[in-house]
């Protein structure tokens, strides 16, 4: 895995006894031997155990070592880690992995992780089971997502209770530690210009409290888009309650105190260059004060295949828009995505083409430092990627996270049949430099990931919005088209979600399985008792779900010779009192007319975790209890 730029030649000079050059060339590391050692190479003496003997690397100091590790690929940290006793322990050091975490995702996204961690944690205990080592394993090795359901703290007061209406094709971002919420359409075919603001508390992500904002916000819209440039919103375009399509920009700016002030661009006197009017287009942030937009639906319904790109002013008073100019480009589209992954690159996934037609194509749109633009698609091999023929959709949400991968959630295919999968996309596979006009060819297993869903489950939706923390690893999801399948100019039928859910980066279900140790601690007359350990190996979802499946002889309920009816009525008992689950459900037990040899009970119990998992152990079980209908 390549995580940083490629050196032609670097020296580095270890002051110790001696000195000697260590060179870096296409990333291996080779020791510059002194002369005296290069001709004692030449003419090799017997064996000596004496410590002069030794390879020179065997006699850096560890801060020296642990420079050189910090130059290598995290490939080659672990393949170091397997030397001796010594390199393991240098290469498992939490400081080690803290910075190469810094290295692979930026200084402020591990800022805002180590911020996060203490914050959640209220003693020193709990923060010591913070690991880097592990962050980086569940980020590298992220084959499932774990989402909770926000709720209002003030739910049950409905006076003190505020919440926005359910819409679709809203905005929604991350700014400053708030949510914002803008416009979009709901029920009766409005379209809204309110906005709406929320703190995002890292101590307690699954509760939040929306503020409706007062201020001059933009006329009501949906299909608009709208970025974050620094801590400032762009929002641009969108259509109107009379169906017309818009090309205003406005800008957005939050304060600490859940206040948003919106002004209307400068962008200069109408015979300036500057996109037309459109709606359901997709746009982005890319370098420090661009916005790309590109497609979506212009005026007389036409979808649009045209890419704009907005530079601002230092003082973000003025814009300034110019068209991009590319051999090649994205088919005409809307409802699809544009991600920034680099400071120069752009990835457009999806979206309805001409004919309701939903496409899967991927393209990078690639500027390079001589103010060159143009477009570039990336071709994939599919045959090794499961579920493939589900991935065409509309109407998604693609969002960068921790680790360089795209997360897609959601969207419709061609039938409006809405979806619930989240697929990964390895951005880190894609080329920086030296793309070529006729595309990119890449294997498609090793780029695409379909990921498990574990814990809460959110409904199929479309046309919802999604937006990462500072962090990348918390995504947060509102609203959207919910249930139905519908014809494509079907108008009946829609259903507006309110729902607002956080999605949390995790590890393989089978990991997290691997960390508890079940045991039956007893199976006497009619009790089971079960108890599981868990142990600080990895870092657990906020909700967790196990499944236990009990096999128990007939005997022991009804006793030799005896035959029907029995009926199991468990009770059960939970034997770490701070750990209530948040629900149980017994998917296998009832009425038996004939009783069979072996009585089968499967249990699911999931558990919203709290501070007793992030202490470093956990413990808890279930007393069953089983009455027959014969003793009843």
């Amino acid at each position: 895995m390549q995580v940083f730029p490629k050196v032609s030649e670097k020296t580095v000079t270890i002051q110790q006894q001696s000195s000697f050059p260590i060179i870096l060339a296409k990333n291996q590391i080779l020791l510059r031997f002194p002369p005296m050692a290069a001709e004692s190479s030449r003419n090799p003496s017997p064996p000596s155990t004496s410590p002069s003997s030794q390879s020179p690397i065997t006699n850096l100091a560890d801060d020296h070592l642990f420079t050189i590790l910090l130059l290598l690929p995290v490939d080659s940290v672990l393949s170091f880690s397997m030397a001796c006793k010594r390199y393991n322990a240098l290469a498992c050091s939490d400081s080690l992995w803290e910075a190469l975490c810094e290295r692979e995702w930026g200084p402020q996204a591990v800022d805002v992780l180590k911020s996060s961690s203490s914050s959640c944690s209220s003693s020193s205990s709990s923060r010591d089971g913070f690991s880097w080592v592990m962050m980086f394993r569940r980020v590298y090795k992220m084959d499932s997502v774990c989402c909770h359901k926000i709720s209002d703290p003030d739910d049950d007061d409905e006076e003190s209770s505020s919440f926005p209406i359910p819409r679709a094709s809203h905005s929604l971002n991350f700014v400053n530690d708030h949510l914002v919420l803008f416009g979009g359409g709901c029920q009766g075919g409005r379209h809204l210009d309110d906005t709406w603001t929320s703190y995002v508390d890292k101590s307690n992500r699954n509760m939040m409290k929306w503020k409706k904002v007062e201020s001059g916000t933009p006329s009501g819209r949906f299909g608009h888009t709208c970025i974050v440039i620094g801590e400032q919103l762009l929002l641009f375009g969108g259509i109107n309650d009379r169906g017309e399509r818009l090309n205003d920009t406005w800008i957005g700016q939050v304060s600490y105190h859940e206040r948003l002030s919106w002004k209307l661009l400068n962008v200069g006197p109408l015979q300036r260059p500057r996109p037309p009017p459109r709606g359901a287009h997709s746009a982005c942030s890319i370098a420090e004060k661009k916005m790309v937009v590109h497609g979506g639906i212009g005026l007389n319904g036409v979808r649009l295949g045209d890419t704009w790109i907005l530079e601002l002013s230092e003082d973000f008073t003025i814009g300034t828009w110019h068209m991009v100019e590319s051999c090649q480009s994205p088919p005409p589209r809307s409802g699809h995505t544009l991600t920034c992954i680099r400071e120069n690159q752009v990835v457009l996934f999806g979206g309805r083409g001409l004919g309701y037609d939903v496409l899967d194509d991927v393209w990078i749109l690639d500027i390079q430092e001589e103010c060159e633009e143009r477009w570039v698609q990336i071709f994939y091999d599919f045959r090794d990627v499961p579920d493939y023929a589900s991935l065409p959709r509309v109407g998604h949400s693609a969002t960068l996270v921790l680790g360089g991968r795209i997360l897609i959630y959601g969207g419709e295919d061609s039938y409006r049949h809405r979806k619930d999968d989240f697929w990964s996309l390895d951005v880190k596979t894609i080329p920086a430099s030296g793309l070529q006009p006729q595309g990119v060819s890449l294997n498609g297993s090793s780029v695409w990931k379909k990921l498990d869903r574990i814990s809460y489950g959110p409904k199929s939706r479309s046309f919802h919005r999604a937006c990462a923390d500072s962090s990348g690893r918390f995504v947060y999801v509102f609203g959207g088209m919910v249930d139905g399948l519908l014809q494509p100019a079907a108008s009946s039928g829609l259903r507006f979600d309110g729902e607002l859910f956080v999605v949390e980066l995790t590890i393989n279900n089978k990991d997290v399985a691997k960390a508890f140790n079940v045991v039956v601690v007893s199976l006497f007359c009619k009790t089971a008792e079960i108890l599981w350990v868990w142990h600080n190996k990895i870092s657990l979802p906020h909700e967790l779900s196990i499944s236990l499946v009990l096999h128990i002889s007939a005997r022991t309920f009804l006793g030799a010779g005896s035959s029907g009816p029995l009926s199991l009525c468990p009770e059960v008992k939970y034997i770490c009192p701070s750990q209530y689950p948040t629900s149980v459900v017994f998917t296998r037990y009832g009425c038996f007319s004939v009783v069979p040899p072996t009585i089968t009970m499967e249990l699911l119990t999931t558990f919203q975790a709290n501070s007793i998992w992030e202490s470093g152990f956990g413990i808890g079980g279930i007393t069953f209890h089983f009455i027959s209908s014969s003793n009843m």
